[in-house]
């Protein structure tokens, strides 16, 4: 292995949590991974259970804005938002496959099925909802899962550095055109979130500060905009709910593409943050059964008429990172803790600032930025081409505000670079040469990228009549390098030399024993 990548790998690893301590890579033998945490351990433990309960709390405080937000991008009430999140969150904390994970109502899935709500009503939305998670069920059993395995670790530091970015991003139209009360509330709020956990991490910064600048707002009297302002707190619990559309291909046909891209962002963006998950708690998630989770958790949420979703990195953060949650519980409080706010104390929730909700997303970018990964001396230690990697994942989320797009780019770009670095490492050297005899020994990984040059590396018109080629220290890994080797059997044949090919590992002489011959000429 190349010393830069060893060096690459170790780099990423650490970037994606400040707090791991290094590990070191003199030990032969891997560490072995830390227990879990489970509910039953939570439910034994009083520390960890007030960790859970308070991380949940202010997971769904910070999602009663962002749910209301996303369904002003879909076009719906604000409820179909807000009971989205809450039956996802709840279901998800029972099938999903990454403890602690929050899933809810997202800007993602709310872009996907914007244009069904404005173009066929909310219906429809409902009807895509539920024949997305079934695609999701169907695709999980199916084992995309196992696809996370092709996204490279740059792509992932990528997709963290462009969340956070997206995070902060979000945040703007609240400092944008208000009253100038609401920039010292974000001071004061991220100051809170700072340094309270230098004094005491008895309850999570971040509920500190929501709690301290309501009061205050309340007490002082302040006019700034308020959780309120977003939009309508429903009153009434969830029901169920059956789409009135027609069960006929005319209905599959329009909600069809609609549901297979939710399906998809909605699973790229679950797995991706269920990868994050895993390295922030250095445990292991079952990608699979996230994967069918979040089907599962589409269907109910589509069955009590709410706009689906997926896995929410920036709350998903707030609950693992910031106030260290680690289980189901926390997840499943989370859900429960939005419908008891926003229905039963909808009133009160409706007064907190939207200046302290400002100021825990802002703690969260910052928290999620891989700043590691830009310092100047790693940019110069790292290889141009997992450079080149994290920044195109980067720019185009950014772009598009689409982190499955950004991922998909990025893992391209990942698949271009390593093919142009492996194919350099193919040549084609002289062993021997006499009059009657010239051996040629080809070394490196023979496919399409390194075998297209194969042709034109020899001398087909100095050579002597009998040319051997030795490929034991090459192997041939599809159809391209066939062709290219019957290409040059060719091009000798026509020349009236002989060429033997020999050295073939056995699964390189089945491939071009089953493939010879079947292209045309060279």
């Amino acid at each position: 292995m190349r010393p830069e990548a060893t060096y690459a790998g170790s780099v990423v690893r650490s970037a994606l949590d400040p707090l791991r301590r290094p590990v070191s890579t003199a030990a032969p033998t891997r560490p072995a991974e830390p227990s879990p945490v489970t509910v039953r351990d939570v439910l034994r433990d009083p520390r960890r259970l007030r960790i859970e309960v308070l991380a949940g709390l202010v997971v769904a405080l910070a999602l009663i804005p962002e749910a209301i937000s996303f369904s002003v991008i879909a076009g719906v009430d604000p409820r179909v938002g807000l009971f989205a999140s809450f039956t996802m969150a709840v279901t998800i904390a029972f099938v999903g496959g990454r403890p602690a994970m929050i899933s809810a109502a997202t800007g993602a899935i709310a872009l996907v099925v914007a244009p069904v709500v404005r173009e066929h009503g909310l219906d429809y939305l409902v009807a895509t909802v539920l024949l997305g998670g079934l695609i999701q069920v169907v695709l999980a059993v199916l084992g995309v899962a196992k696809l996370m395995r092709f996204v490279p670790r740059s792509v992932m530091v990528g997709f963290v550095n462009a969340l956070a970015i997206l995070i902060a991003a979000a945040q703007l139209p609240n400092v944008v055109g208000v009253p100038w009360l609401v920039y010292p509330m974000v001071a004061v709020g991220i100051a809170v979130i700072v340094l309270l956990p230098r004094v005491t991490t008895v309850v999570p910064s971040p509920l500190v500060a929501i709690v301290l600048l309501t009061a205050v707002t309340l007490l002082v009297g302040l006019s700034v905009p308020n959780v309120g302002d977003e939009g309508a707190l429903p009153d009434s619990l969830p029901s169920l709910f059956t789409p009135d559309v027609p069960l006929s291909l005319e209905t599959l046909r329009i909600i069809g593409p609609y549901a297979l891209a939710m399906a998809l962002v909605g699973l790229m963006e679950s797995l991706m943050t269920a990868t994050l998950v895993d390295d922030i708690t250095d445990t292991r998630s079952s990608k699979t059964r996230e994967a069918w989770g979040q089907g599962v958790a589409n269907l109910v949420t589509g069955a009590f008429g709410g706009m689906g979703g997926c896995a929410m990195i920036g709350q998903t953060m707030i609950n693992v990172r910031a106030s260290g949650a680690r289980t189901r519980l926390s997840t499943f409080l989370a859900g429960t803790f939005l419908l008891v706010l926003v229905v039963v104390l909808g009133d009160v929730v409706a007064l907190i600032p939207m200046a302290a909700l400002v100021a825990v997303m802002v703690m969260v970018a910052v928290g999620t930025f891989d700043w590691h990964s830009v310092r100047p001396a790693t940019l110069r230690r790292m290889p141009y081409s997992e450079t080149a990697v994290m920044l195109s994942t980067v720019v185009v989320t950014v772009a598009t505000s689409n982190l499955a797009i950004g991922v998909v780019v990025g893992v391209l770009v990942a698949m271009v670079a390593f093919a142009r670095r492996v194919a350099g490492f193919t040549r084609v050297e002289e062993v021997s040469h006499d009059e009657h005899t010239r051996v040629y020994r080809v070394v490196g990984e023979l496919f399409f990228a390194s075998s297209n040059e194969l042709v034109h590396r020899f001398d087909y018109a100095g050579d002597p009549p009998h040319v051997v080629i030795d490929l034991s220290e090459s192997h041939v890994w599809d159809a391209s390098t066939v062709a290219a080797l019957d290409a040059v059997d060719q091009r000798y044949a026509a020349r009236g030399t002989t060429v033997e090919i020999r050295g073939l590992n056995q699964a390189s002489q089945e491939r071009r024993d089953r493939l010879s011959g079947a292209f045309g000429g060279g």
